[in-house]
């Protein structure tokens, strides 16, 4: 026999048990994040700010009335999101009614979908199941997804459709048939009217369809705009003006390219091994190849992360270019798997290499909440005793498990609420919608209009100082600062109650 004989016998044992590592690896961070999703289900409460507007959105769109309305008039709400996440959600508000579990079902089960199709696609490519399991494991394995995936937001149904969107137009080498097309451009939409951020795959999908056919990438390029025109301007129209006003104005924010260049080099330093794969399939195609729609895709995305930088944005927003690197990492392998057949030394070395590399990438994403018990033996395995959650992310306000002092309080806050007389004042919507009263106001939607000039805030001013609200309940005061004055004038503080990590200032009238 030999030596290379030899080797080849040696290597196949130990690269099966390198890949099944890696599939008992990437199924633990699935596990992790269902029970993270379960956990945030049983959670009645705002887990992360915005939750509880997202689902008002949803609320109004049952009584039949728009989101898209006066600021200036009680109950001061308007939204900055359109409308497909929630009136997806709409079904689950009559099962489950005013209650986050509904948005948060939806938002999870988008990002499971996600997480298949992605694996789905990507053993379609290689032919091999468990490169499939990584790249579904992969998603789910993201600090970025296993943070946003459960929450009551609209993120991930957006990055499903634009995620859809690729795989239909990418099954074929040349310009997509016409029902792929179709395909393509109708979950596009989807993903458009779930969230403005899908702007960037537009873009992509527009130059690899103008790179493939100039004429027709035009003349698909006019189709589609004018049909989204079209719906944006019977909107607008339906909504007296305030669709435009809120998706657009209260969008336009403050950039801080400290913080985009910060989260970029977190987004590197966690998906560093994924990215380089990535990279590496973009300039091979680059060089050597046809560009293809998921490289062309890649590129956008990471540049995509560039909107990280505006004020009230974060990681999430790199949630795309993390499926779209999984996914050109994955076409990669798959090249990798062909160019080996027939060369046996670099079959084993790719063999060995790939498996090592994905659970390197495992080790990069780290994360656990060690206070469950299906965590906690490992957690003492790894000697995390004491530690309610580990991150590689660093400081994170999302991911941990919420305790059930956490609940205490939450409901303490919720019968203070419905307690007080009239109207209650609640920086997070849940409050409200918990003990039976409209929320009133979505503060960082008062705040970016008042920073551009859009908002008069007087009447709310005017229904504070005459201690209008029986009650008012504050988080991270993200209201324009006038506002702020009047209620520190008009309230006093009463209790600070601690939950989820954060300090609820409950204020009353001075006058009571």
């Amino acid at each position: 026999m030999s030596v290379l004989d030899r080797l080849r016998n040696l290597a196949g044992p130990i690269a099966q048990a390198l890949w099944i590592a890696v599939v008992i690896v990437y199924l633990a961070y699935g596990v992790v994040f269902g029970i993270y999703a379960i956990s945030l289900f049983r959670f009645p409460f705002d887990y992360d700010q915005g939750e509880g507007f997202e689902l008002l959105d949803a609320v109004y769109f049952a009584r039949g009335q728009w989101p898209y309305r006066d600021i200036e008039a009680y109950p001061f709400y308007a939204s900055n999101y359109p409308p497909l996440f929630h009136l997806l959600a709409v079904p689950l508000v009559g099962i489950f009614g005013p209650s986050l579990i509904a948005g948060r079902l939806l938002s999870a089960a988008a990002t499971v979908a996600l997480a298949a199709a992605v694996g789905l696609a990507v053993g379609r490519w290689t032919r091999r199941w468990t490169i499939g399991i990584w790249a579904g494991g992969m998603i789910l394995a993201s600090n970025y997804v296993y943070h946003i995936g459960p929450l009551s937001r609209s993120h991930m149904l957006m990055v499903l459709f634009e995620t859809l969107a690729v795989l239909a137009l990418a099954r074929e080498e040349e310009f997509p048939s016409p029902r792929a097309l179709w395909l393509g451009s109708l979950a596009l939409m989807a993903a458009g009217w779930t969230k403005q951020h899908a702007i960037v795959t537009v873009l992509a999908v527009f130059a690899y369809l103008f790179l493939r056919r100039p004429l027709r990438a035009l003349a698909w390029g006019i189709a589609f705009g004018a049909v989204n025109l079209g719906l944006f301007a019977l909107l607008d129209l339906a909504t007296g003006g305030y669709w435009s006003l809120h998706i657009i104005e209260a969008n336009i924010n403050e950039y801080d390219y400290r913080q985009a260049f910060f989260l970029y080099n977190q987004w590197f330093r966690l998906h560093m091994v994924i990215l380089l794969l990535s990279a590496a399939l973009v300039l091979y195609e680059l060089y050597f190849d046809r560009l293809s729609l998921v490289s062309v895709w890649a590129v956008f995305a990471a540049a995509g992360g560039a909107l990280a930088g505006k004020w009230g944005a974060g990681e999430s927003y790199f949630i795309t270019a993390v499926v779209a690197a999984t996914l050109a990492a994955g076409r990669l392998l798959a090249r990798l798997e062909r160019w080996a057949v027939g060369w046996p030394v670099w079959r084993m070395g790719i063999a060995l290499l790939i498996p090592i590399a994905m659970l390197y990438q495992a080790a990069r994403v780290f994360h656990l909440p060690t206070d469950h018990p299906l965590t906690a033996p490992v957690a003492r395995w790894l000697g995390l005793e004491g530690i309610r959650y580990v991150d590689t992310v660093g400081y994170t306000q999302l991911g941990h498990l919420p305790t059930a002092e956490d609940l205490r309080n939450g409901w303490r806050i919720v019968e203070m609420v419905r307690a007080a007389p009239g109207p209650a004042f609640t920086e997070e919507a849940s409050w409200a919608l918990l003990a039976g009263k409209e929320p009133v106001t979505n503060p960082t939607q008062l705040l970016n209009l008042y920073k551009n000039g859009k908002l008069n805030p007087e009447p709310l001013i005017r229904m504070i100082r005459a201690q209008a609200f029986g009650i008012v309940v504050l988080r991270a005061q993200f209201y324009p600062q006038p506002v702020l004055d009047a209620i520190g004038q008009a309230y006093r503080p009463v209790a600070d109650i601690p939950m989820n990590g954060f300090i609820y200032r409950i204020l009353v009238p001075r006058d009571s």
